[in-house]
């Protein structure tokens, strides 16, 4: 059913899942080590509206630095 418009219907207008299948919350952040979404986050992702689900992904590059060890790690590797 291709070019007469009807593959259109297949398509969907969302925020896609920052989901990177590394689904590990971290138990003192309270962030997932994959996404970094919350365990909130995550279970309502399919609930969320497209604006609330951009809110979150412009969170998400703020907080690798919420986890523990991840400063540390930075830090010894400039010191070599």
């Amino acid at each position: 059913m291709t070019g007469n418009g009807r593959d259109d219907v297949w398509k969907r207008d969302e925020v896609d899942s920052p989901c990177v299948k590394v689904c590990l919350v971290h138990p003192d952040a309270g962030i997932c080590l994959g996404c970094h979404r919350t365990r909130d986050e995550i279970d309502g992702w399919n609930r969320f509206t497209a604006k609330a689900r951009q809110r979150i992904l412009a969170e998400l590059p703020g907080r690798g630095s919420l986890l523990p060890g991840r400063r540390r790690r930075r830090r010894n590797a400039r010191k070599e």
